[in-house]
């Protein structure tokens, strides 16, 4: 993403805890900032792709945090999967500050992030999403304002939800025709032409295809995501039956060493039931 942005034309300044990716993008023709606070001090449009909400909240409001070295106007959008709700506290506690926000999660995965395909799904003011929009443009193809701050993180977890059914209904598929002796090729290439077919079942082919699940989204993620998507629906009164069995699933996948599998990778939890362990 911030690769595609220098692209564009964009003058960045990054930072992470992380030196190596700092490194990498510094190369490509990024300043470095030393904090989030430094980044917040130098930057009109801040934009922050973090693991999980308290992440975000340690970042933006915490000591050295972007609320220490905003100024008034800039503008922050939050591109990480995390709680909505707590996007709305951020984006409150930040307009004190005179700083708007935007919440701007993302899907597409690791190929969506490289060809700067991603489907960007945002809440907040819209005349700030429209300031905005030519950067999102840069990294992303299906660019949607969806309603007030909180909302792009309701979207992604809506999301969420089909991607984790969608890849365990994938993975049962595969088991019951590997199980029957069928060809996984020639069963991927017949699923892919009907109703069956899917983005997920596109992008994750060559893993069921090499039996290797070398992570473009990892497990650990996910289900911290189907976390994120309970805890919501409990506070909504949404039930969500079939995603609640797909969390565990992914949790036994992490019980049993897997959490750093792509996220397709459930499919070996199905095969180890079903007997198909190598």
């Amino acid at each position: 993403m911030a690769r595609n942005l220098l692209k564009a034309g964009y003058s960045l300044v990054v930072h992470s805890r992380s030196r190596g990716p700092v490194e990498e993008i510094v190369d490509a023709g990024a300043k470095a900032g030393t904090s989030a606070r430094d980044v917040a001090a130098q930057s009109d449009v801040l934009i922050t792709m973090l693991p999980n909400s308290p992440d975000v909240e340690l970042v933006a409001l915490g000591r050295d945090g972007i609320i220490e070295g905003a100024r008034p106007g800039l503008i922050f959008v939050d591109m990480s999967t995390i709680s909505p709700i707590l996007s709305q506290k951020v984006g409150q506690a930040l307009a004190a500050k005179s700083v708007k926000m935007l919440d701007a999660p993302v899907s597409g995965g690791e190929r969506g992030a490289i060809d700067g395909a991603l489907s960007i799904m945002v809440g907040g003011d819209k005349s700030v999403f429209d300031a905005v929009l030519p950067i999102f443009q840069a990294m992303g193809k299906t660019i949607t304002h969806l309603g007030p701050l909180g909302f792009g993180g309701f979207t992604k977890l809506a999301n969420q939800i089909i991607v984790a059914v969608n890849l365990t209904a994938l993975a049962e598929a595969l088991t019951l025709a590997k199980k029957a002796g069928l060809d996984r090729d020639l069963t991927l290439t017949a699923l892919a032409g009907g109703l069956a077919g899917s983005k997920c079942l596109d992008q994750k082919k060559p893993n069921y295809l090499a039996g290797t699940y070398n992570p473009g989204f990892k497990i650990d993620l996910h289900f911290k995501d189907l976390g994120l998507i309970m805890e919501s629906a409990r506070a909504l009164g949404v039930p969500l039956p079939a995603t609640a069995v797909v969390q565990e699933l992914f949790n036994a996948l992490r019980v049993k060493g897997r959490g750093g599998l792509d996220h397709s990778g459930v499919i070996t939890l199905l095969e180890d039931l079903a007997g198909l362990t190598k």
